[in-house]
């Protein structure tokens, strides 16, 4: 082993603004003083209740990926787990998220972009199958 992964970065424009929208996605804190990093207007931290550390940095000239455009590629995404699907579709577009696909409706996933265009998944948790 090289290292241990500190935490994934986003670039897009308003890091905070950002960070902001996870932590209604996800929970966690917002610029939670960290030795790792210095927090200023170009950078922000998500600490997640799990330990694992979303980190947003601010870019000039941002272009966000267009799902599921490869020219555009959308370089990573991040499935979220709910219980339900269409309160949690609710939630996301209320906290400022697109629907990019819907899943056909019978998947049991749906896509979106955050504000600065990265996709992310809704993914639909199912209890374990009983044996």
């Amino acid at each position: 082993m090289i290292g241990a992964l500190q935490c994934v970065v986003l670039d897009c424009p308003e890091p905070v603004s950002l960070a902001r929208f996870y932590q209604a996605l996800v929970g966690g804190t917002v610029n939670r003083r960290d030795r790792r990093w210095a927090l200023n207007d170009e950078w922000a931290t998500l600490h997640l209740p799990s330990g694992q550390v979303l980190a947003f940095q601010g870019v000039d000239d941002y272009r966000p990926p267009r799902w599921p455009d490869g020219t555009h590629p959308q370089q990573f995404h991040l499935d979220v787990g709910v219980a339900d699907l269409d309160a949690g579709h609710q939630q996301v577009l209320a906290y400022g998220a697109k629907l990019l696909d819907d899943g056909g409706g019978t998947r049991g996933w749906r896509i979106y972009a955050d504000p600065a265009g990265h996709p992310f998944c809704l993914v639909l948790e199912r209890p374990p199958q009983s044996t």
